[in-house]
């Protein structure tokens, strides 16, 4: 039997959509839904294309997100540019098998309020030489799981928020599925 995975999204989902077209063919692992915190309809049509249940579950409720994930016969939780701080009772729920991934490399850069554009104009501003992503197993603090990888990229000298993102954005599209299948598969 697969893995199952389910991703969980807040913003436009192209991280998702990579996990999901890395997966479409695998035969240890399947995504089996995407939830989203916020409205999505160009996700939730392209869940649909790839015939993958999507989700909507706006507001706090993660009772919900348990019950759902549970439905789908979830093995693991990957946050796919997941803005939400993750409750106790979900990760009482699956113990090391919620996955995160954020772009910068931790610890530097982490934390509550680090997220995406914050994260890269902190990063430019230090006018750091180089930045990065990590991938993360979740716990009751911010960013500050187990590190399983990590990817480093060199800056631009002074290099702008919108170039750390795009540098950063280009490693998640290379690394962030097949890390996920490494170490997801590494548990047969």
């Amino acid at each position: 039997m697969k893995d199952q995975i389910t991703l969980f999204i807040s913003g436009g989902g192209s991280n998702a959509r990579q996990i999901i077209h890395y997966f479409r063919e695998n035969e240890r692992v399947k995504v089996a839904g995407v939830l989203s915190n916020k409205p999505n309809s160009e996700m939730e049509r392209f869940c649909a294309q790839h015939h993958i249940p999507f989700f909507e579950v706006l507001g706090g409720n993660f009772s919900e997100y348990l019950a759902i994930c549970q439905q789908l016969d979830t093995k693991w939780v990957i946050l796919a540019g997941f803005l939400k701080k993750i409750p106790k009772e979900l990760i009482l729920a699956f113990p090391n098998r919620i996955i995160n991934i954020h772009p910068s490399l931790l610890p530097n850069y982490g934390g509550a309020g680090m997220y995406g554009k914050h994260v890269h104009k902190a990063v430019s501003e230090a006018k750091e030489l180089f930045s990065g992503m990590s991938i993360h197993l979740v716990n009751e603090e911010f960013d500050k799981g187990k590190i399983l990888f990590q990817h480093a990229i060199k800056l631009p000298f002074n290099a702008t928020p919108q170039e750390v993102e795009q540098k950063v954005r280009s490693l998640e599209m290379i690394h962030f599925a097949k890390d996920l299948d490494v170490y997801i598969s590494s548990f047969k």
